[in-house]
């Protein structure tokens, strides 16, 4: 592993201003300087970083610097979509190409993509080996290849993708070889080396940033009953978002069918669902309308919200890789979060017996299967081993990876003592140790035994929405004299705020994470931004997120600071600049549309674009827009209807009305036959 270098000046200041216009911070975290700096330069690299610890910024930072558009190679449908939704709200050209897209779909965005329309486009590694995708690439300027989940190329990974070996040689066919990078989250020392032979990747710039995720509480108990222990870990975690992993199909039914009955907002997910439900089921949680997602391995891969706060793993998975990956979408915002295992020996005998009765992969030649089956049992085994050891299970978890670790954390069970009460099975010594917490038991819920025809199922994703976005600077007046400490009632800030960011979530069509994590509305809170400057200090907000989100969230702080009189900005401004008006740009005239169409009254609309409610109604007239339902934009005095009728009997069209009267078509029309009768 190479030391960790630094960009040279001017491209490190280049680099540090795209990360403020486009992900709202300046500094680079532990590996990524190193990293990105490398593409920068043209040179290939080579990254293991944990979940959560910013792998995409990498490459993206690298995309947006050099000149032509990028290339990342995932196999995670709802990664791309995710990833290219989230880089849209955040004013970058990007697209995806894969299975989901239909054929006109595909021929349109390759179209686009031979003219430079992206910066950035992510494609599946089938998606390589297509003849029309070879043509674009041969004649495009490739600025960086990166490829994702590159523990995928290596047979000893968990998720061995045949189609990851003919990377290289793809990458060989093209007229002129751009930097190449390789990104995973979970890798041990053998799987290193089989990314870099196998990817041919040069001499490339190495950073493992460490395998650590110091906000994560590992635990794992051994209940009687799985069901009472679940519900006792749901009850202590309620209102947070969570993801409960179960390994079969079966499972995820009963699991989240009982749920529901003790009154938790539960959604499944698993491959055998209609794609509909399993869409709905999806967009439900990341909207935050179910708190918790019962599913098979099949959800979750690329999901990139941020707000989960907990992972149950109901069964054993099948190796350490896996575990480690699900279980770090918890706390992916950095906030505290908790990974709890339910284990029995059951699973561990039906997760054999899966792997050993497996049909084979039509991809694999006879030998390969051979391997891939000797690796996967290896790999249980270790898992199995770290369900009963008794020592620090983040110890453990480290030392898997390749990676030294002291022999007590005091973030685990096994170091600080359990936090759930319900712990039959613990040794002595261990049961002695629990602490924290304690929950009435509910009644017993015996679940049924496993079918071995449950398979585990492949990883899939149906998610991510376009982003249509107001494109305009707010500021707003600014109070002084502000210096950081205690905001008062900052948690009914946070509150407001959370219902701002829905309000957009759904305005917008885009998941509440894809605006701003919960991270940046508590850092918001804190620091009370009035103008969109202020806004831009704020953790994830960049020029263009402040711009294309900022007015609805600076509206609602000085709402709030009007209330609150001894609570000041912490960052005061040094000019004050009044509310802008003139007129809507095209896309806000769209957005103004459809929150029409969406029947929001006029303190929401005024909220939502941070100008006056009359100046907000003359933009729809002045646009032709229809009425809000049940309200005209302002009450019809006496006078105007006198006025209209002199004018009407004096033959004056409706398009001369509308004008004199300002107000749309439909309302003069509305009024007329009003006043009357016709």
């Amino acid at each position: 592993m190479s030391s960790e270098r630094t960009l040279p000046p001017e491209s490190l200041s280049e680099a540090r201003q795209t990360l403020r216009e486009v992900f709202g911070h300046s500094d680079f975290r532990p590996g990524q300087e190193a990293l990105a700096g490398a593409l920068i330069e043209g040179r290939d690299c080579l990254g293991v970083m944990p979940t959560g610890a910013g792998k995409s910024v990498c490459y993206q930072v690298p995309a947006l610097v050099r000149p032509g558009t990028a290339l990342v190679i995932s196999p995670l449908i709802s990664l791309m979509k995710d990833q290219v939704a989230a880089l849209i709200s955040q004013g970058v050209a990007a697209a995806y190409i894969n299975s989901s897209l239909t054929p006109r779909q595909t021929e349109i965005a390759l179209s686009r993509a031979s003219q430079g329309a992206y910066r950035i486009i992510y494609v599946a590694p089938e998606r390589l080996e297509t003849a029309s995708f070879r043509a674009f690439a041969r004649a495009a300027n490739l600025s960086l290849i990166a490829v994702d989940e590159a523990h995928c190329v290596s047979q000893w990974g968990q998720d061995f993708r045949p189609h990851y070996l003919r990377i290289a040689d793809f990458i060989d066919s093209l007229p002129q070889r751009p930097p190449v990078g390789a990104f995973t989250a979970t890798a041990t020392v053998r799987v290193r080396e089989d990314i870099v032979r196998y990817l041919r990747l040069r001499s490339p710039e190495t950073a493992m940033t460490g395998f650590d995720r110091p906000n994560l509480w590992f635990e794992v108990l051994r209940p009687q009953s799985k069901d009472e222990a679940l519900a006792e870990i749901l009850r202590r975690q309620e209102g947070k978002s969570g993801i409960v992993y179960c390994g079969t199909r079966r499972n995820v039914e009963r699991v989240a069918a009982q749920l529901q009955s003790l009154g938790f907002a539960a959604a499944r997910y698993h491959a055998g669902l209609p794609d509909e439900e399993r869409r709905t089921a999806q967009e439900d949680f990341q909207y935050d309308r179910a708190q918790v997602m019962v599913a098979t391995n099949a959800f979750g891969m690329g999901i990139d919200k941020s707000n989960v706060s907990f992972v149950v793993h109901y069964n054993m998975p099948k190796s350490m890789e896996a575990y480690y990956q699900e279980a770090g979408r918890a706390g992916r915002d950095g906030e505290e979060a908790e990974c709890v295992l339910l284990y029995s020996p059951a699973d561990t005998i039906s997760a054999r017996h899966l792997i050993t009765s497996g049909e084979p992969n039509p991809d694999l030649s006879p030998e390969q299967q051979r391997l891939v089956r000797q690796n996967d049992l290896l790999r249980l085994n270790q898992m199995d081993s770290y369900c009963q050891t008794e020592g620090c299970l983040r110890a453990w978890i480290l030392r898997y990876f390749g990676q030294s670790a002291p022999g007590r954390c005091e973030g685990c069970a096994a170091c600080a003592g359990g936090r759930y009460a319900y712990a039959a099975g613990l040794s002595r010594k261990r049961k002695r140790a629990m602490r924290d917490f304690t929950i009435p038991r509910e009644d017993d819920f015996p679940p049924p035994e496993d079918s071995p025809e449950d398979r585990p199922e492949a990883p899939e994703g149906l998610s991510g929405l376009d982003a249509l976005l107001p494109d305009r600077p707010e500021s707003l007046p600014m109070k002084e004299g502000w210096k950081p400490g205690d905001q008062p009632s900052a948690e009914t800030l946070f509150d407001t705020l959370r219902s701002v960011r829905i309000r957009l979530s759904g305005l917008h069509r885009v998941p509440p994470y894809i605006i701003c994590e919960d991270k940046s509305l508590r850092d918001m809170a804190e620091k009370l931004p009035l103008t969109q400057a202020a806004l831009t200090r704020v953790h994830g907000f960049g020029e263009r997120k402040a711009a294309k989100y900022g007015p609805p969230f600076l509206q609602a702080v000085a709402d709030w600071v009007k209330k609150h009189p001894e609570a000041k900005p912490a960052v005061p401004e040094t000019s004050q600049s009044e509310p802008e008006s003139g007129s809507l740009t095209p896309e806000e005239t769209a957005i103004l549309k459809r929150a029409i169409e969406m029947n929001l009254n006029w303190v929401m609309i005024s909220s939502l674009f941070g100008r006056p409610i009359k100046e907000m109604q003359a933009h729809a007239r002045s646009a032709d827009l229809p009425e809000i339902s049940g309200g005209a934009y302002e009450p019809w005095t006496e006078e105007e209807d006198r006025q209209l009728l002199s004018e009407l009997e004096q033959g004056l069209d409706i398009r001369e009305l509308s004008e004199r009267h300002r107000r749309t078509k439909g309302a003069i029309r509305s009024r007329i036959k009003k006043l009357t009768g016709e």
